[in-house]
């Protein structure tokens, strides 16, 4: 069987984190670990090499593939933030609308700047995928 290629590393966030150029993209990743770690309780870990990842869950595809993976995360790309919500965000179409400018992939928030969506609004997202989540209910 198959495992992840992206996986828990011991790569310190802090370090991560500090060699980002981009001081406003620098700061948005800091504030977003603050958020995650007090929605998940979870330490922030960095998954491969340019992911920090909160908590982790175990899935099991129809397929019979399966792994671990984190509940929430994010990583600072170069065009975007892209915050990972695992738990599917088919079904917040409501929050999203609210959220400001963004665009989404199945289970991804595309963010240019923390500033240019409400901070609040992507709380409430990133609790009700962590919600999910740790309730099994993984909706791709």
């Amino acid at each position: 069987m198959a495992t992840n290629k992206t996986q828990p590393t011991q790569q310190s966030v802090a370090e991560f984190i500090e060699g980002i150029p981009d001081p406003d993209k620098r700061a948005d990743s800091q504030a977003i670990i603050d958020l995650m770690t007090e929605v998940t309780g979870e330490p922030p870990v960095m998954w491969g090499d340019s992911i920090v990842g909160f908590g982790t869950y175990h899935y099991v595809y129809a397929s019979g593939r399966e792994g671990d993976w984190m509940e929430v995360g994010f990583s600072p790309r170069k065009n975007d933030l892209t915050v990972y919500l695992m738990g599917g965000i088919k079904g917040e179409t409501e929050l999203l609308a609210k959220l400001g400018k963004h665009k989404t992939g199945k289970s991804c928030l595309y963010l240019k700047r923390l500033t240019e969506v409400d901070v609040d609004i992507l709380r409430l997202l990133v609790e009700s995928t962590v919600a999910r989540v740790r309730k099994g209910n993984i909706a791709y």
